[in-house]
């Protein structure tokens, strides 16, 4: 008994599979190419503190800072990047020291920082992210919430190299 191994069955599973794997290659990167990096915000920088400690937590807690980290372009999570967070809190101004705290992504490019409840400051409900570690370019963000009653503010920073 004889195989054949250039059937017209086998020759057309495999040429479709071919063309799903070359397709899906060329379409995933060509989409994630095009991820913008996240440009800093007006006011972002207001009372930033160079250098803030990674905590665990601000303060009594009960409000959390979650995001992710992608870098431009290729839109891959980057772990281990380092973001600032600070805010006009329950318990502190957003120039207080104690108000100010910093944490690490995850293997999954996501961080959470727990802190006190953002309350209204110049009318607004906001926070303050900062990316300044160097190996991307800085940026600083100033998200204001939808309202003051929420406890939790989600953030994402698209990196661009420095």
């Amino acid at each position: 008994m004889t195989t054949d191994l250039f059937t017209r069955r086998n020759l057309l599973a495999a040429g479709g599979a071919v063309a799903v794997a070359g397709m899906s290659g060329l379409l995933v990167p060509a989409r994630a190419q095009d991820l913008a990096p996240t440009r800093s915000m007006r006011g972002g920088s207001n009372n930033y503190r160079p250098g803030a400690p990674i905590v665990d937590r601000i303060g009594g807690g009960g409000f959390w800072m979650t995001g992710t980290v992608r870098r431009a372009g290729d839109g891959a999570l980057l772990e281990g990047k380092r973001i600032q967070v600070w805010a006009h809190t329950t318990e502190g101004h957003e120039r207080d020291e104690r108000s100010h705290g910093a944490t690490l992504t995850d293997a999954n490019g996501v961080f959470r920082l727990e802190m006190p409840q953002i309350v209204p400051a110049f009318g607004q409900p906001h926070g303050h992210l900062a990316y300044d570690s160097g190996e991307f370019e800085t940026v600083f963000l100033r998200p204001v919430m939808s309202s003051a009653r929420d406890t939790t503010l989600e953030v994402h920073f698209v990196l661009q190299p420095a």
